[in-house]
C-alpha cells in the first residue's frame, strides 16, 4: 500500500504547518474502546470517568458496569458482529452500551430520539439490530412503528436515573418482542467479562446520515476509524495529559460529534460530562463550576448561548486547552468574544462528516485562520476535484469537491454498494471519500468552504437532505411536485430555515391552503425528525425547472 505521507507530499502545503507545530508520527493503537476503559480501571480505579448531574462515575464503576451490560446482552443472544441499537439521550447507559458492544465485539448503532417511528423502523431493519436499549419515555415511538422489524428480538427499557437510583420500570407490550427491564437484567449479570478479540477493521458502529437518494445511509465505521481519529484531531492542539483532562460537551451521543467525544474521553482517561438536554445550559455551567473544563466542544449557536448563561462568568477556565467548534460557521463577533473570555490560541474549528468518523480538517488553535475550516489532519490527504468531471484535480485557489483519504474514512455504506462505489473512489492507489462539499485551498493549505453539499441544508447542526424529503412527499396524493430550499437563518449563523415549495395535484388545487398546510405539517410530525420540518410552506402553480429538466432551486432561492 502506498505510504500516506509520501502521497501527501504531492501537493500538501499544510505539512509545513504540521512541521511548525511539531506534529510527529502518530502510532496506531487499535485496542477497542472497552479495553481502554479496563486499563484506566486498573491503573486509576477511583478517577472520575463520567459526570451525570451530581453523580460521579469512576473508571472502576465504568468498567464493571460495562461488563455487566455486556453479559446481559450476551444472555439476550448478542455476540461478535451482532447489532445493538441505542435509543437514548446522553445518559450513563449510553456510554455503558457503547463500551459493552466494544467488549463483545458487537456493533452499535445510534438511534436519534428525534426520529419518527417510520424512520426508526427503517434504521433498525437496515442495520439488522437484534436488541434496542431504549429510554422509557421514547418507547412509544417504538410501539408506533408501522411494522416491528423482523430482526428485533429484544428491547431493554431503562429510566433516566437507573444508574443513580434504580426503580421499578413499567414494561410496555410489544408483540413478538422480548421486553425486559435494564435494572433487572443488570442485577442478574456478572461484573466480569473478558474482552472478545477484535481486528482494527471490524465494524464498531453504524452511524446513519441523511440520504441523497431518499433514505438515510448507514456509514460503517471501524474500530480504527473511531478510536484513532481522536489522536489525529487532538494532535493539532495543546498536548493532553492522560487522566487529567475534563471534557465538557453537550453534543448528543447519537451524533458523530458526540460519539467522537465519548470515545476520545474513554481513550484519554478523561472525565466526560453527560447532559441529557443539550439546552440545559444552567446544568452545564453548574458542572463546569464544579469541574473546570480543559476541553469544551459546542456548535456556534450553543457557544453563544453558553457565554450568555448566568454563572458562566464564574467558571474557572484557566486550565482550558481547547474550545472546539463545529457543524456550522462561527461568526467573527463570537470569535472575538470567546477569545476575550478564554484567551488567544485556544479556539479550534473542525470540519468533517459522519462518513469520516468526525473531523478530517481542523483549525490549529495556535495557527487559527478565521473564515477557514482549517487544514487536513495528520495522515490525511485532501484532493480538491473538479465538481463536474470528478477525476480531475483543480489548481490551487480554485473551488472543487473536497475528497479525503485517511484512517478516519468509513468502510462503506451498509447495504448500498452503488452509493459506496460513488462515494469511495480510488485515486493513485488510495481510496478517497467524495464529500459533496465544495471548497478551495489557499497557499498555506487552509481550506475554505464555498458551498454545502448539493441539496443539503444545516438546521441546528443537523444535515437535512432535500432529496430525502422530496422523495417522501411523492407519496402524498396532494403533491404533484415539491422542492426543499434553505434560507440563511439570520438569528443562527451557519444554519438554514427550511422552506417547502409545493405544486399541488389537479384534485387538490381548489382546497383551502391552511388546511393543506396543516395536513403537511401533520405528515412531517409523524414521519420525519423535527429538524426536517419546514418553517414555511409555499404553494406554487408549477415548480420551476432548468432547461435540462432539473428543479431550478436557484430561482426558488432568489424568490426567498
Amino acid at each position: 500500500m502506498e505510504n500516506p505521507q509520501k502521497t501527501a507530499k504531492r501537493k500538501s502545503p499544510w505539512l509545513k504547518i504540521h512541521d511548525e507545530l511539531e506534529i510527529g508520527p502518530i502510532a496506531k493503537d487499535d485496542r477497542p474502546l472497552a479495553e481502554h476503559v479496563a486499563l484506566h480501571a486498573k491503573e486509576r480505579p477511583d478517577a472520575p470517568a463520567l459526570l451525570f448531574f451530581d453523580k460521579i462515575i469512576s473508571f472502576a464503576e465504568y468498567d464493571s458496569t460495562t461488563s455487566r451490560l455486556a453479559n446481559a446482552l450476551r444472555n439476550l443472544g448478542i455476540g461478535k458482529g451482532d447489532v445493538v441499537g441505542f435509543l437514548m439521550p446522553n445518559l450513563p447507559q449510553y456510554a455503558f452500551a457503547v463500551a459493552a458492544c466494544s467488549r463483545l465485539g458487537a456493533i452499535g448503532t445510534g438511534l436519534s430520539p428525534l426520529c419518527s417511528p417510520p424512520e426508526l423502523a427503517y434504521q433498525i431493519s437496515d442495520a439488522k439490530a437484534q436488541v434496542v436499549i431504549a429510554l422509557s419515555d421514547l418507547v412509544p415511538k417504538l410501539q408506533a412503528m408501522p411494522d416491528i422489524p423482523d430482526c428485533l428480538s429484544s428491547v431493554i427499557i431503562t429510566d433516566a436515573m437507573d444508574d443513580i437510583a434504580p426503580g421499578k420500570t413499567e414494561l410496555p407490550d410489544m408483540p413478538g418482542v422480548n421486553v425486559v427491564s435494564y435494572c433487572n437484567i443488570m442485577s442478574e449479570a456478572s461484573d466480569e467479562c473478558a474482552q472478545v478479540p477484535t481486528d482494527w477493521n471490524d465494524t464498531f458502529m453504524i452511524q446513519y446520515t441523511g440520504g441523497t437518494t431518499g433514505k438515510p445511509k448507514g456509514a460503517q465505521l471501524s474500530i480504527r476509524n473511531i478510536m484513532h481519529n481522536p489522536l489525529l484531531s487532538n494532535s493539532l492542539g495543546a498536548p493532553l495529559e492522560m487522566g487529567k483532562e475534563v471534557w465538557a460537551s453537550p453534543f448528543p451521543l447519537f451524533h458523530i460529534a458526540g460519539l467522537f467525544s465519548v470515545a476520545s474521553a474513554a481513550r484519554q482517561g478523561t472525565l466526560f460530562f453527560l447532559l441529557p438536554d443539550p439546552r440545559d445550559l444552567a446544568q452545564l455551567v453548574k458542572q463546569m463550576q464544579k469541574f473546570p473544563p480543559t476541553l469544551i466542544g459546542a456548535v456556534p449557536a450553543l457557544t453563544e448561548m453558553l457565554m450568555a448563561t448566568p454563572g458562566f462568568e464564574k467558571v474557572d477556565l484557566s486550565r482550558l486547552k481547547t474550545w472546539g467548534s463545529g457543524a456550522a460557521p462561527i461568526s467573527s463577533q463570537t470569535v472575538a468574544e470567546l477569545c476575550q473570555r478564554v484567551g488567544e490560541g485556544k479556539l479550534s474549528d473542525s470540519f468533517g462528516m459522519t462518513e469520516t468518523s468526525g473531523a478530517y480538517i481542523a483549525n490549529p488553535p495556535k495557527r487559527y485562520k478565521f473564515g477557514s475550516v482549517g487544514i487536513p489532519l495528520p495522515e490525511t490527504d485532501l484532493r480538491i476535484m473538479d465538481v463536474e468531471k470528478g477525476d480531475v484535480e483543480v489548481p490551487a485557489g480554485e473551488p472543487g469537491e473536497l475528497c479525503v483519504s485517511g484512517p478516519q474514512v468509513m468502510k462503506g455504506y451498509l447495504n448500498l454498494p452503488d452509493e459506496t462505489a460513488n462515494a469511495l473512489r480510488e485515486i493513485d492507489g488510495r481510496t478517497y471519500m467524495y464529500s459533496g462539499d465544495v471548497g478551495y485551498m489557499d497557499e498555506e493549505g487552509f481550506v475554505f468552504l464555498c458551498d454545502r453539499a448539493k441539496d443539503m441544508l444545516i438546521v441546528g447542526g443537523y444535515k437535512v437532505f432535500s432529496v430525502e424529503i422530496e422523495d417522501k412527499l411523492k407519496s402524498l396524493p396532494m403533491v404533484e411536485a415539491s422542492a426543499i430550499v434553505g434560507k440563511a437563518d439570520e438569528d443562527r449563523p451557519g444554519n438554514d430555515i427550511v422552506h417547502l415549495f409545493v405544486q399541488l395535484t389537479e384534485d387538490h388545487r381548489n382546497r383551502d391552503e391552511d388546511e393543506l398546510r396543516s395536513e403537511l405539517m401533520t405528515y412531517f410530525a409523524e414521519n420525519m425528525a423535527i429538524y426536517k420540518k419546514p418553517r414555511a410552506i409555499h404553494f406554487v402553480d408549477a415548480i420551476p425547472l432548468t432547461p435540462i429538466g432539473k428543479i431550478d432551486k436557484k430561482l426558488l432561492r432568489a424568490e426567498l
